[in-house]
């Protein structure tokens, strides 16, 4: 059996992991932990009241986070002609049709966010094996599926976050970096837990959110009281 290390030893002292902490406290604490020589990541997860399995309970959704994510990612457009200048002026990284595809279906994939035009969804329908696994298959309910380049392209680069619940009922995301303000962390983690909130499925009964926690990329989890979410 491996022992924890002395660092993350210091990091756990202080947080209680049955407690359940307002947001705010939650966020100061998480904070004060991230101590690595990188600016470290904050994520939050949630547990969801639904069974992924039965299709009319699956949850997914987008949301731009008002401070942003703390990472510019890489952005690649599935356009042509005008739409793939527009995309390259609004600052897309990758742009292409056919070459695009080719290079995609053998395994050169350098982005971190698709987008496609509505007109190049047949073509870019043949990558659902490639894409889709990785979390980057385009589609119009988050906004990845548009004839607006110049918004989504903003949108992916800066705030947005995608989510999608996993096979044992979470969502999870980062929602900014050790270096964000304790304010902005949590202006970002309740605008990402009121999107959650609202991509409820109809058929779902009684409690939706379970269970809420937040933790830096090295430093210990944090249980946030649910409700502290949604107020302030």
């Amino acid at each position: 059996m491996t022992h924890p290390g002395k660092r993350i030893r210091q990091a756990r002292e202080g947080v209680d992991h049955v407690k359940l902490y307002p947001l705010n406290e939650a966020v100061q604490l998480i904070k004060e932990r991230a101590k690595a020589k990188f600016d470290e990541t904050i994520e939050v997860a949630m547990n969801l009241g639904v069974d992924p399995k039965h299709s009319d309970q699956q949850v997914r959704g987008v949301v731009n986070l008002p401070n942003g994510s703390g990472r510019s990612a890489r952005v690649a457009v599935f356009a042509k002609g005008a739409k793939a200048d527009e995309a390259r002026a609004a600052g897309a990284d990758v742009v292409g049709a056919e070459d695009l595809v080719e290079k995609v279906t053998a395994g050169d994939i350098d982005f971190d966010r698709c987008i496609a035009t509505p007109d190049m969804m047949p073509l870019v329908g043949r990558l659902g094996k490639v894409l889709g696994p990785r979390g980057l298959m385009p589609n119009p309910k988050v906004g990845t599926v548009t004839n607006d380049l110049l918004a989504a392209i903003k949108a992916q680069k800066g705030g947005a976050v995608e989510f999608r619940v996993e096979k044992a009922g979470i969502v999870q995301a980062g929602v900014g970096k050790a270096s964000f303000s304790a304010e902005q962390l949590a202006q970002n983690i309740r605008a990402f837990a009121d999107a959650v909130a609202k991509s409820k499925p109809q058929g779902v009964k009684g409690s939706f959110i379970k269970r809420v926690a937040i933790s830096s990329t090295m430093g210990p989890g944090v249980r946030i009281e649910p409700s502290s979410l949604f107020g302030g």
